[in-house]
């Protein structure tokens, strides 16, 4: 069936489910009992809708759809099935109405906050992680998706799901020094470093957010960051003698010295073998630009 054939099916389905709705609040349907099995099919149709209009790539109706059966699910007090369409509606519309697929898995994020004292945390702390890691730097605020990891991570402490906590406070940490929030940063950072640190499957990370905490130090005050430098090593000893650490105390000497070449040399040493991702070149910058006569970047 091509493209337009789907397209068609789909809108027939989507008349069919609402004609179920319609007569199931009809008179002569509650009469005979049979408004909650009709509300029930149209639930189904819009989902199969909604699924058919994603083959023909028509976003905004795929994500109409799945909203349809997310707030039917609702009348019939099916929690759970109404905020996973709200979640498969987000997705859905955010190919092409991003706002629209913040207000769906905000109204999912909703329903599984109401859920926690039932018994439903993780699935409520899958949901304010995973969705919102797919797309909301494009579409979302990122203090916005910051108070979200927050509370994703307060769900998977309650549920004593330490490893997924970690990651949510990671994000925390990184999207907060982005915001300049670095005092924020640098207690994640060390809080996530210290959890991991005697863990024997995890330890071989903890250099990593030692790493970035001393950056975030750095970008504050020079000091501050041998100071913290000094602290880590104290704390995990690995972290001394780390490629991260050999290179924040060459950092350090340069930026001293007020040399933005052999601050540069530097940087370009390490990322010859451990590339740069975007964030630690963006906190370098921000580090390098205190030094006097600095071109801007790190080539």
């Amino acid at each position: 069936m091509d493209t337009s054939g789907k397209e068609k099916e789909a809108m027939q389905l989507m008349a069919e489910a609402d004609k179920k709705v319609k007569s199931s609040g009809s008179f002569l349907g509650g009469m005979f009992g049979g408004s909650h099995h009709k509300v029930e099919d149209a639930c189904e149709m819009y989902a199969r809708a909604a699924n058919m209009f994603k083959m023909a790539k028509n976003w905004t109706a795929a994500g109409n759809a799945f909203c349809q059966g997310a707030r039917l699910h609702m009348q019939l007090q099916n929690k759970l099935d109404s905020a996973t369409s709200f979640v498969d509606a987000g997705n859905a519309y955010k190919k092409a109405d991003p706002q629209e697929a913040i207000n769906c898995l905000n109204a999912a994020i909703d329903i599984y906050t109401d859920m926690r004292r039932y018994g439903t945390h993780t699935k409520c702390a899958h949901t304010h992680r995973t969705p919102y890691e797919q797309y909301f730097m494009c579409v979302s605020p990122v203090a916005q998706a910051i108070a979200h990891y927050e509370q994703a991570a307060d769900y998977y402490k309650g549920e004593e799901s330490n490893s997924s906590a970690n990651k949510c406070l990671l994000k925390v940490g990184h999207y907060s020094a982005q915001l300049e929030q670095y005092p924020k940063a640098i207690e994640i950072y060390e809080q996530v470093a210290t959890n991991t640190m005697d863990n024997p499957l995890l330890k071989y990370n903890a250099k990593e957010y030692f790493f970035k905490a001393s950056l975030c130090h750095f970008i504050v005050d020079e000091l501050n960051a041998k100071l913290a430098i000094e602290k880590y090593e104290e704390m995990f000893p690995a972290f001394a003698d780390s490629r991260e650490c050999k290179l924040l105390k060459k950092l350090l000497d340069a930026h001293e010295e007020q040399n933005c070449e052999a601050f540069t040399e530097a940087v370009k040493e390490f990322d010859s073998i451990s590339r740069l991702d975007q964030w630690l070149t963006t906190m370098l910058l921000r580090i390098k630009k205190t030094i006097q006569g600095d071109a801007g970047d790190l080539k």
